[in-house]
């Protein structure tokens, strides 16, 4: 069994990861930590997981957390880089679900989350957990940057065609919207249900966190280089789920045949990207609580714009799922073990 310890447990990413792996039939809980709530039941403050998670939250110094196989890191940026090293000297994987570690260019990291990163050392050494990318990278690392959830939506939606070579990658348009999970659990006015609820709006237009990181990882797609990205993230008023539209402008003539074969192509074989038909047009809904990404591909007016269409759950597949998917590669279980399970919700 791989003994699996969860810091930063009491948001919704972190009660995500509990969902899951107390449904893990190769995983052990055996630690979760959060300093303001020492010695409270999980199930207490969790409630849909009584009879299911029988652990109490404790401080991370109390040594629980060297004795795991993996750490999983469920906490604001900032804090993994803290303590990853120590984990690793104990032996102990680390899985950071913030953005500790994702982006390559320590001054870059910095500019964008304002503050001075603790571990730069670990930075080169960790693998971007995009497993439809860098599976085989990932089954070999000790520390593994969880990606964001715009960023996993919306480079899933252009891999292929970034791929394939066949689209422009000078003016690349990003148009997402998520539900208010991914502002995480905290008091804050603008997200009170009476603030998002029947309203609809655009934020971070001027530069948002997650540009950096999909700019990264379109330019490794693409072989390096410079990727000209416009990123235009938007709250949405339902609780979870992305709907990444993808812009991008073709520089071979290709008909909507071929743009779903390209697709097909690069997805056949992965369990968690869907590939719809043509003409389809993805909902949310229709990944609500699983870890699946569904993809569909347009060609409008026969014209040489393509639109993909990529939705996601951010607390699964942009989240919690994903880590977990992440875990499955890095020990050697089957990747959906614990997650193909996890049907999405509808109504």
């Amino acid at each position: 069994m791989i003994k699996a310890g969860i810091v930063g447990g009491t948001g919704y990413t972190g009660v995500e990861l509990l969902r899951i792996l107390a449904g893990h039939p190769a995983v052990k809980l055996t630690a979760i930590t959060s300093r303001s709530d020492v010695g409270q039941k999980v199930s207490d403050m969790f409630p849909s997981l009584r009879r299911q998670v029988d652990l109490q939250f404790i401080t991370p110094e109390d040594g629980a957390l060297e004795q795991c196989d993996v750490v999983f890191f469920a906490t604001p940026n900032g804090v993994a880089m803290q303590h990853a090293a120590a984990l690793l000297a104990a032996g102990v994987k680390v899985i950071d679900l913030a953005a500790d570690f994702r982006i390559a260019d320590v001054a870059e990291w910095e500019k964008w989350y304002g503050m001075r990163h603790a571990a730069p050392e670990l930075v080169a050494e960790a693998v971007y957990g995009l497993p439809e990318i860098n599976r085989e990278d990932i089954r070999q690392a000790r520390v593994i940057a969880n990606p964001g959830c715009y960023p996993t939506a919306v480079q899933l939606g252009f891999l292929p065609l970034v791929e394939a070579g066949v689209i422009a990658l000078d003016h690349l348009v990003a148009d997402a919207k998520s539900g208010v999970s991914g502002a995480g659990r905290k008091a804050a006015l603008a997200n009170l249900y009476s603030e998002v609820t029947d309203s609809f709006k655009a934020y971070g237009v001027g530069g948002h966190r997650h540009l950096p990181e999909i700019r990264q990882g379109l330019s490794r797609m693409a072989g390096g280089g410079d990727v000209g990205l416009t990123f235009v993230p938007h709250l949405a008023p339902m609780v979870r789920g992305i709907h990444a539209t993808l812009y991008a402008r073709l520089t071979r003539e290709l008909n909507e045949a071929e743009l779903q074969a390209i697709f097909g192509s690069r997805f056949a074989g992965e369990t968690f990207v869907d590939v719809l038909p043509p003409g389809s047009h993805p909902e949310t809904r229709s990944v609500r609580a699983s870890n699946m990404c569904r993809i569909a591909v347009h060609r409008p007016q026969g014209g040489d714009t393509v639109v993909v269409l990529s939705v996601i759950d951010n607390l699964v597949k942009g989240a919690a799922g994903q880590a977990v998917q992440n875990m499955n590669i890095l020990f050697g279980e089957e990747e959906s073990l614990g997650l193909a399970s996890l049907l999405p919700v509808s109504p």
